[in-house]
């Protein structure tokens, strides 16, 4: 039981380091991007530019550019109110060297940012600014004010500027030492080959870093399992490409950090020779290095295995790579040896320092993918005509490459053209096939391309069938001499081409429709434009005046009647709400008119919706003082109907019942 435990165990490493051992490192290339990155950021408009400038090109070893300028620039940029700006400016004052930045009130500033309600950042940056200005702080109260703000946010971010104060605080801090594997539980994991945090690259080599800063300071190693690493490892590779100034400093840093650490440092297998293995170039070199390139001493490199992608079979195992030239890290291995056939390669790779060394980590399970290639032959090559009914046999000629076939080939609407091949392995003289086998005919007048794609039956023989009637739509019926290329090629095929098979003249059935831009496809439209519905025309007017009258018609009768009776009007309330819904209302009619002569259904209830507001308004008002008026009125007509010792004897009852109250 012990037995299989133990290989399961095996198993499982490998498996862990053939996903994470990282497979590249940051080239001479990258450095140099990354320092056109920090010295793109000169001439200095802040602090904060200034800070990961500078310190940027320090890491990288690299000359910073005018110095006392920038120098001079830090004194005048600085914000000495903000406990940021001075830490930032602190910081690159501190890096240029010789350079000094006095100004009476920092002491007083960062001081005072030292406080437990004061953000994580805050007191870090004031506290890390009062030692690159050489100040006095107390370490103990600076510890007891982190620990209090981490209760208030623990966010990753916020952890890593701490574990970034704690590298430099004196006393006890296992606090923020045990702080590190909570923290690093929090990693979000991608593809079982990342981890990262929310905040991103910043945010995650902010935490890395600074992590193994205070493990040196604790002198042991970060309680950060060797997969983790090997993951935050891949991430920051992955994102090695960053152009944004704040986040490069930091995915530097981490790097470097990774590289020059006391405890783990991680191993980069990677591929130093061209992907496709071919006669000519038989060797597989690997070069084995730190993140930043850096020799490792010698190794023993050894293919564990090489296993062909498609298939699954495993061409070789076990084998050691030699050293390759002058240069310590780099390895090769003859792979050709094996006789592998062609197609694609996973390489598992292991590498054991010849002096042990405990602190490399991601020695096993390194991938690596390879191509092998070959070069093809074309045989076996026949083109000709046949009947579409295959009444007779097809007329072929038998081409050898590169021959173009000596004679035009002739084909009508009632014919088609016929080709067949084999594609033949050089090396291991066996049939194949191509992944990209394409006939491609051009009118030779016009220069149209048409191209049409190659079929191979189960005995890896390639056809090409062109009926020639049926295929009049792709060639827009246009009749003519066409040149007939085959075009070979394939990703693990050395020696892909394109040859002129032959000319061929094709003549379509006769169309009483002319083939509009058969000689351009792409060619220039006529304008779609778009005709709506037109409006069903107006009756005469006559018409329209004579049923206007009709409509008015009992208007003016009201009005004569109204005249002949009599109208009292002497009631009409005169108010602001009387004067006002009546108004509203004169213009809700006038507005309907409108609607009816020019205006239509949108514009109408915009507008009604604007007069809906006064008129509800002074409506409502117009209405409760009708109502008020009418209870009075009421009143009244009852007051005078009861006569009038009731009314006295009911007015003293009352006054009795208020003074009760």
């Amino acid at each position: 039981m012990a037995k299989v435990l133990s290989i399961i165990g095996v198993l499982a490493i490998a498996v862990v380091g053939q996903a994470l051992t990282p497979s590249s490192f940051l080239t001479t290339l990258d450095q140099n991007r990354l320092k056109s990155v920090f010295e793109a950021a000169a001439p200095y408009g802040d602090t904060q530019s200034a800070h990961y400038s500078i310190l940027g090109l320090k890491l990288l070893g690299a000359t910073i550019p005018n110095s006392q300028d920038s120098c001079k620039t830090l004194s005048k940029v600085i914000d000495g109110s903000s406990v940021a700006s001075i830490y930032y400016a602190a910081t690159a004052a501190k890096a240029l060297g010789n350079c000094k930045i006095e100004v009476p009130e920092f002491k007083k500033t960062l001081t005072d940012a030292i406080k437990e309600d004061a953000s994580v950042q805050d007191i870090v940056f004031a506290y890390l600014a009062l030692k690159s200005l050489g100040l006095p702080a107390d370490d103990g109260a600076v510890s007891k004010a982190l620990l209090a703000a981490l209760k208030t946010d623990d966010s990753p971010t916020s952890h890593g500027y701490a574990f970034l104060a704690a590298a430099e605080l004196s006393g006890d801090i296992n606090k923020f030492v045990d702080n590190i594997e909570d923290v690093v539980a929090q990693a979000d994991e991608v593809d079982d080959k990342y981890l990262q945090f929310e905040g991103g690259l910043f945010a995650t080599a902010l935490v890395v870093d600074s992590a193994y800063k205070l493990a040196e300071k604790n002198k042991k190693p970060p309680t950060i399992a060797q997969d983790k690493i090997l993951k935050f490892a891949n991430y920051f590779l992955s994102r090695k490409h960053v152009h944004q100034l704040k986040s490069a400093y930091q995915f530097l840093a981490v790097i470097k950090t990774l590289t020059t650490n006391k405890f783990h440092i991680p191993v980069a297998v990677s591929l130093a020779s061209p992907v496709a293995v071919t006669q000519v170039d038989a060797s597989v070199k690997v070069q084995v290095t730190d993140l930043l390139g850096g020799a490792l001493g010698e190794m023993t490199v050894t293919a564990d295995s090489a296993r062909h992608l498609e298939d699954g079979a495993v061409v070789l195992s076990k084998k050691q790579f030699t050293p390759s030239g002058s240069d310590k890290s780099l390895y090769e291995l003859n792979f050709l040896e094996a006789k592998p056939a062609k197609g694609f390669y996973k390489l598992t790779i292991s590498v054991v320092p010849k002096k042990s060394d405990a602190k490399l980590i991601g020695t096993t399970g390194a991938e690596l993918e390879v191509k092998v290639t070959t070069k093809v032959a074309i045989e076996n090559v026949e083109i000709g005509v046949a009947d579409k009914d295959q009444a007779t046999a097809a007329r072929t000629t038998r081409l050898v490459h590169p021959s173009k076939a000596a004679t035009v080939i002739e084909a009508d609407y009632h014919q088609k053209i016929v080709m067949k091949f084999q594609l033949k392995d050089k090396t291991s003289g066996q049939l194949m096939t191509a992944h990209q086998a394409f006939i491609r005919m051009t009118n030779i007048e016009t220069k149209q391309e048409i191209i049409f794609v190659t079929e191979s039956d189960n005995s890896l023989t390639s056809k090409f069938d062109l009926d020639v009637g049926a295929s009049a739509k792709e060639f827009g019926s246009a009749s003519g001499k066409y040149s007939m290329e085959l075009i070979v090629g394939d990703a693990v095929i050395e020696n892909p081409f394109s040859w002129l098979v032959a000319d061929v003249s094709i003549t379509f059935a006769e169309s009483s429709e002319p083939a509009a831009d058969s000689t351009n496809q792409y060619a220039k439209k006529p304008e779609i434009k778009h005709k709506f519905n037109e409006p069903e025309k107006r009756p005469p007017a006559t018409v329209s005046l004579a049923f206007t009258a009709l409509v008015l018609l009992p208007l003016l009768i009201l009005l004569v009647l109204w005249i002949r009776i009599g109208v009292n009007i002497s009631n009409f309330p005169v108010s602001l709400s009387a004067i006002g819904f009546h108004v509203c209302l004169a213009a809700i009619f006038g507005l309907y008119y409108c609607y009816w002569i020019k205006l239509n259904m949108f514009q109408t209830l915009r507008w009604l919706g604007i007069l809906a507001v006064p008129t509800f308004f002074f409506g409502n008002r117009l209405l409760s003082a009708l109502a008020s008026k009418r209870v009075l009125l009421l009143s009244g007509l009852s007051l005078q109907t009861i006569p009038f010792a009731q009314t006295t004897t009911h007015y003293k009852t009352m006054k009795k019942k208020e003074k009760t109250r």
